[in-house]
C-alpha cells in the first residue's frame, strides 16, 4: 500500500545524551573496542577560530573548520595521529610518521556535535577521515548492533566520554536521490536493485530498531560488478537506537526524505518480491546473530539494565510492538533493551 501524508513520520525533540555504564564499558573492552586514554572530546572544543565550510557549488555544508593556537595544534596533532593509529592499527604506531592531521571540522548542529579530522598521507595525498564524538550509550548500542548483525563492519572505540568512528564511505542517500534518480537512464541506475537494497535496509533497521533514518542519515555504496553495478545503503547514524516510542520512525519508507525510493520500490517490485527481500534479509540477520551468539547476549546483558529512552517511549513502544506481534509478552518487560531484545529474536524467527 501507499504511503498516505499523514502516515509520514516527523521527529522533532533533541535526543539527550546517555552516559556509558560500567556494563557497557566492561563488554567494550572485552571487545576490543576500548582504548588508552589519548584525547577527550572537550579538549576539541577549544578551538579560537571557525571557518565555514562549502561544497565545491557553494551550498553551505553544516561543518565549519576549526583552528587552533600554534601551541595547542601541536599537542593536538601527536593525540589525534595516536588515535588514528589505535583505530586503523591496534596502537602500532611505527607508520605515523608520514601522516599528519590536515584538517578538524566541527559540526554544531547534530546531536552528538562532533569533529571530522582528515588524516593525510604526506607521500601520496591520499587522505582518511575519523570523526571524534561525545559518547552517548544508545549510540554505542546502535554501532554494535550494526557491526554484528548488518553486511558491515564498523569500528569505533571508547574511552571515558570520548567516541572514535571511522569514516563510512559513500553517496549521501539525499544526494543519490537528487542526482541519480533524478536521472535514471543518464546515469545508468538499475531501479530494481536500488529498490531492493533500499526493501533490505529498511528491514535491518526495524529488526533492530535503529531509528531516524532520513536520506542524509545513510549512504548508498556503489559497486562495479562485471555487468552491472551493485548498490548497498548503510546507515552512518546510529543516534536514535531504540529511543522513541512510535513504531513507524523505525521504519525508514515513512521519512518524507525517503518518498522518491518508496515510489521506485512501488513502481518496480511486486509484493511478493517485496516478502521475498525481506525474509531473505531476516535470514541473514539470523545466521549473524547465531554465529555472533556468545557477543550479543553480552551485549544485551548491558542494554536490559541500562537507561537510555525515556519512560513514556518504553511504554508506547511496549504496547506498539504488542500489537504488531500480537503478542501480549512485550507488555510484561521493563526495559528499552528488553524490548530490543524481544522484538529482534521475534523477527528473526518469523517467515513471512
Amino acid at each position: 500500500m501507499r504511503i498516505s501524508e499523514n502516515d509520514l513520520v516527523h521527529i522533532e525533540k533533541k535526543k539527550p545524551s546517555y552516559p556509558v555504564s560500567s556494563k557497557l564499558n566492561e563488554y567494550l573492552k572485552e571487545h576490543g573496542r576500548g582504548m588508552e586514554q589519548s584525547l577527550y572530546y572537550e579538549e576539541l572544543k577549544d578551538f579560537s577560530e571557525q571557518i565555514p565550510l562549502y561544497h565545491e557549488d557553494g551550498a553551505d555544508s553544516y561543518w565549519q573548520t576549526v583552528l587552533y593556537g600554534p601551541g595547542d595544534r601541536d599537542q593536538l596533532e601527536e593525540k589525534l595521529r595516536l588515535i588514528y593509529s589505535w583505530l586503523k592499527m591496534e596502537g602500532n604506531t611505527s607508520h605515523l610518521n608520514h601522516l599528519f592531521i590536515d584538517r578538524i571540522d566541527y559540526c554544531e548542529f547534530g546531536n552528538s556535535q562532533p569533529f571530522r579530522i582528515r588524516v593525510m598521507n604526506r607521500f601520496n595525498d591520499n587522505h582518511d577521515y575519523y570523526y571524534v564524538k561525545k559518547a552517548d550509550a544508545s549510540r554505542i548500542y546502535g554501532l554494535e548492533l550494526e557491526h554484528i548483525l548488518s553486511p558491515n563492519r564498523i569500528n569505533s572505540m571508547v574511552y571515558g566520554d570520548t567516541l572514535i568512528e571511522e569514516h563510512i564511505s559513500g553517496i549521501p542517500g539525499d544526494v543519490f536521490i537528487e542526482d541519480y534518480l533524478g536521472d535514471v537512464s543518464g546515469n545508468k541506475i538499475n531501479p530494481i536493485r536500488v529498490a531492493k537494497e533500499f526493501v533490505k535496509f529498511s528491514e535491518r533497521c526495524f529488526v533492530k530498531l535503529l531509528g531516524d533514518m532520513r536520506s542524509y542519515n545513510y549512504v548508498m555504496v556503489l559497486t562495479q560488478d562485471f555487468d552491472s553495478q551493485q548498490y548497498r545503503v548503510r546507515a552512518i547514524d546510529f543516534d536514535r537506537q531504540c529511543h522513541e516510542g512510535q513504531l513507524r520512525v523505525y521504519m525508514p519508507q515513512f521519512y518524507r526524505e525517503n518518498q522518491p525510493v518508496v515510489e521506485m520500490i512501488w513502481d518496480n517490485l511486486s509484493v511478493d518480491t517485496i516478502r521475498q527481500y525481506q525474509n531473505e534479509e531476516r535470514s541473514l540477520m539470523r545466521r549473524r546473530a547465531h554465529s555472533s551468539r556468545v557477543r550479543l547476549e553480552e551485549l544485551f546483558t548491558a542494554m536490559v539494565e541500562d537507561e537510555i529512552a525515556p519512560l513514556e517511549n518504553f511504554q508506547e513502544l511496549s504496547l506498539e510492538l504488542a500489537d504488531f506481534h500480537q503478542d501480549q509478552s512485550f507488555l510484561r518487560l521493563h526495559s528499552m533493551g528488553e524490548l530490543v531484545r524481544h522484538h529482534m529474536y521475534s523477527m528473526l524467527e518469523k517467515s513471512i
